[in-house]
């Protein structure tokens, strides 16, 4: 049995969640909004009382792989519509910095024009400081690909490691020129 999968998902107060077995989709809502998601037709996903169970038919492999994935998929979700989710990131380098202008973070990289990044509907972005801001929403895997999408406009490079990171991120220096070598 996968240890994760095993595990049930307990709902939080204020939290309900609604199974659909013939449309394989589960509807979880809850303080901070709703979400839905599909799960594939080999698992079954059960609420009994205040928990969600999901189960696997078989030992095969494809089932044992989709077993915790989905588990850990409904309780991020239930998670989500309760403590919502946040990737902080910051800007490193000199000249480098952020505003939020309306809905928009306005970012100046270094490059010939600044770079405009809207909040969408699923994920807000939270200005801190001019070098820090962080990408909030309920769900897990939209907020990590908007948070990866801005950290794409400016990654940071290796040798003086200027850009956007996420916060603790640690970027592996890389030395520089070396200068005339022997021959």
């Amino acid at each position: 049995m996968s240890r994760i999968g095993r595990k049930p998902i307990v709902i939080p107060a204020g939290v309900t969640v609604t199974v659909d077995e013939a449309a394989h989709t589960v509807a979880v809502k809850g303080p901070k909004g709703s979400l839905n998601s599909n799960y594939h037709p080999l698992m079954t996903v059960k609420v009994e009382g205040n928990e969600v169970l999901v189960t696997r038919p078989n030992d095969e492999p494809k089932a044992r792989s989709l077993h915790g994935l989905t588990r850990t998929n409904i309780a991020n979700m239930v998670n989500g519509v309760v403590n919502g989710y946040e990737k902080k990131l910051e800007i490193i380098g000199v000249g480098m910095r952020c505003q939020k202008q309306g809905s928009n973070l306005v970012m100046n990289l270094g490059f010939s024009h600044q770079v405009n990044i809207p909040d969408t509907e699923d994920c807000t972005i939270v200005w801190q400081d001019p070098n820090h801001f962080s990408v909030t929403g309920i769900d897990k895997q939209k907020v990590g690909q908007y948070a990866a999408e801005i950290r794409g406009k400016k990654p940071p490079e290796p040798y003086k490691g200027k850009g956007i990171r996420y916060a603790g991120e640690v970027v592996k220096h890389k030395e520089g020129k070396a200068g005339k070598g022997k021959k």
